[in-house]
């Protein structure tokens, strides 16, 4: 499972004309369901996610979690993120999880980062050709993939 994560200060996505999801301070996370990947790698990941300190503290220092500021978390499922570039110019998806698998782990992934404690969960609508606003705070955005996370 892969997702890129950026600390906004507020942040949407819309379908069409209509917005769907939309957070005030906390985290956009982009997510890609590998081939592969378990329940178990939405829960490693939504703990992770939900406790690592990319938010500043009264110094200025990135010590506070989402779980300690009270953020929100806007989840977008992106299959591209299972884009394999290695070869050609144009990327490959087969490495990307079949979309009934890959929906149901992109729920119980939003499911586990309510569980770990982040009340406010916003969601995107599944396969749909979203619209995504932000205003990166920061800026901060990092890369987490479950291969290289201890299970």
């Amino acid at each position: 499972m892969r997702a890129v994560l950026q600390r906004v200060t507020h942040a949407a996505v819309s379908v069409g004309d209509r917005i769907v999801g939309a957070i005030d301070k906390g985290l956009l996370i982009l997510l890609g369901v590998v081939d592969g990947d378990t329940p178990r790698d939405a829960e490693v990941l939504a703990d992770k996610i939900a406790n690592l300190r990319i938010f500043s503290d009264d110094d200025g220092r990135m010590n506070l979690s989402a779980l300690s500021v009270g953020g929100s978390a806007l989840v977008i499922s992106q299959f591209t993120l299972c884009a394999d570039c290695s070869h050609g110019r144009r990327p490959d998806f087969f490495s990307a999880a079949k979309p009934a698998i890959a929906e149901e782990l992109y729920l119980y992934f939003c499911e586990r980062m309510k569980a770990a404690g982040i009340s406010a969960v916003e969601k995107g609508i599944f396969g749909a050709d979203m619209q995504v606003e932000l205003l990166n705070d920061g800026p901060v955005t990092i890369l987490l993939d479950t291969k290289d996370m201890k299970k």
